[in-house]
């Protein structure tokens, strides 16, 4: 009999020792949304319009800027800030009265593409070079 309590104290405490485990899971670290950041140049003609599309990685916030006017700074552009369905840009954030320094910001809710469209809606005197970045997730 003394021979069989050791060898069921061994069972037991073998029987035991999975229930008394911390089996909590340990997550994957989650990485940071990194941001990207497309800088775009081109010339808008007069009543003309020129479209840019790009494609978001994450969820998150996603603007435009103008960066700059030439030859005249205070030129006065539309800009818009759209979702690309494949075939058209739809509009959902629109500045008529963009110069140089103004910007839009939105959120995309998914991964998806969006657009970007500078246009002259009857204000500019003479084709004008526009730099705009685009910063996105």
């Amino acid at each position: 009999m003394r021979r069989l309590i050791p060898a069921f104290i061994f069972i037991l405490t073998c029987a035991a020792a999975p229930g008394c485990g911390d089996d909590t899971p340990v997550a994957a670290p989650i990485e940071p949304p990194v941001e990207i950041t497309e800088t775009i140049t081109g010339t808008v003609t007069i009543l003309g319009a020129n479209m840019h599309i790009f494609t978001t990685e994450r969820a998150g916030e996603a603007q435009v800027q103008v960066d700059s006017l030439s030859p005249n700074s205070a030129a006065v552009v539309s800009l818009i800030l759209g979702t690309w369905n494949g075939n058209n840009c739809q509009a959902v954030l629109i500045k008529d009265d963009a110069t140089t320094g103004s910007s839009l910001l939105g959120t995309a809710s998914a991964v998806g593409s969006f657009c970007v469209r500078v246009a002259d809606i009857g204000r500019l005197t003479e084709p004008t070079s526009y730099t705009i970045t685009i910063t996105h997730f």
